[in-house]
């Protein structure tokens, strides 16, 4: 089969791999019906994650069809369309038995596209499948489902939940790509007063709007005094940085009021610098944190009955067999004004 295989920084090819097969009786073995691009595999090819080895293939997002499951799979059977998640789950350490997946023990956490082979191939081996794999009502298009795979829930658990944002709250989110504006759409669901969103791109920024923003900025504005004026001098009840650099970092932290909460979504691959000089007397509390998608069944839920709306978040569709394609338009978003990209099989379903 084809896929796409990382050749160490800055190096990937789509090519010839082994199709997968079943390894442990928890195994399913999935035919890729779409797939997309994150912004952590741009991360991986720049050398950022070095757990993951030259010839791993990549992605850990996709929806399809299952075409054959171990012997001690319970709940996945054959010919069922499903919803690979980013993050698999033992079901049974420690941390598992608390819903947090991320953190799994027992051979599960993120490993699709780090430590196993991943999901931008025509095939994916997936481990745990009746904990990693959830089955797509009818009415679900495969291009929306697929972004339940990663962003919503990272979004949703790693920003939205894990910053308390509340009725009432003043929320600023820094970075308007995926994950930002998959922020906007889940802080709705909390009734926050206002919601201020900080990028660089204009088209962005309208995009967020779109979304349910309701102001948004450019980084060169003072982000600061608007953000005073909006709070009579306090700052942001919440600040969300879904970027991963040390200057949003610091926004957010310079942004965030006493008692304030700020979330790190972003993927850092330098040092940051944490200012406690400043932040030790303001009682701030600061999360960081890796999906567990504890929260997918309810988003897929919420998907189904018509309650999100996810429909803005993808710009780009290609074939599979593009995926070199599909990989320069999602690096270059200055030139390519790209958010998510969908690749879909010849079976899929968009």
């Amino acid at each position: 089969m084809k896929a796409l295989v990382y050749g160490g920084p800055g190096h990937r090819a789509w090519t010839d791999v082994p199709d997968p097969a079943i390894k442990d009786p928890e195994d399913a073995v999935i035919r890729v019906d779409a797939v997309t691009i994150c912004g952590t595999d741009l991360h991986i090819l720049k050398g950022d994650v070095p757990e993951v080895e030259v010839g791993r293939v990549l992605g850990h997002e996709a929806v399809g069809t299952v075409l054959e499951v171990g012997s001690g799979v319970r709940s996945i059977t054959v010919g069922q369309r499903v919803l690979v998640s980013c993050i698999s789950s033992c079901a049974r350490c420690r941390f598992c038995r608390v819903g947090q997946y991320g953190q799994c023990l027992g051979g599960g956490g993120w490993v699709l596209g780090h430590t196993i082979d991943g999901t931008q191939a025509e095939r994916v081996r997936v481990p745990f499948a009746d904990g990693s794999l959830h089955v797509l009502p009818d009415g679900v298009t495969d291009e929306a489902a697929v972004l339940l795979a990663d962003i919503l829930p990272t979004s949703y658990e790693v920003g939205v939940l894990a910053a308390q944002v509340s009725p009432g709250d003043t929320v600023v989110i820094v970075g308007a790509g995926p994950i930002g504006l998959a922020a906007v759409l889940t802080s709705r669901l909390y009734g926050p007063s206002h919601v201020i969103v900080v990028d660089s791109s204009a088209r962005r920024r309208q995009l967020a709007l779109d979304l349910g923003a309701d102001s948004v900025l450019g980084p060169d504005e003072d982000v600061r005094a608007f953000v005073d004026a909006r709070t009579g001098g306090l700052g942001a009840d919440v600040t969300i940085e879904a970027v991963g650099l040390p200057a949003t970092f610091e926004l957010c932290a310079d942004l965030v009021r006493a008692g304030g909460r700020v979330a790190n979504v972003g993927v850092h691959g330098a040092p940051v610098t944490l200012h406690l000089e400043s932040l030790w007397i303001k009682d701030v509390t600061i999360t960081t944190g890796l999906v567990d998608t504890r929260t997918t069944p309810l988003l897929l839920r919420m998907l189904a009955e018509g309650k999100l709306d996810v429909s803005g978040l993808v710009t780009h569709r290609f074939g599979l067999d593009e995926m070199q394609d599909a990989y320069d338009v999602f690096s270059a978003p200055e030139e390519s004004e790209a958010l998510k990209v969908v690749l879909f099989s010849s079976q899929g379903v968009a």
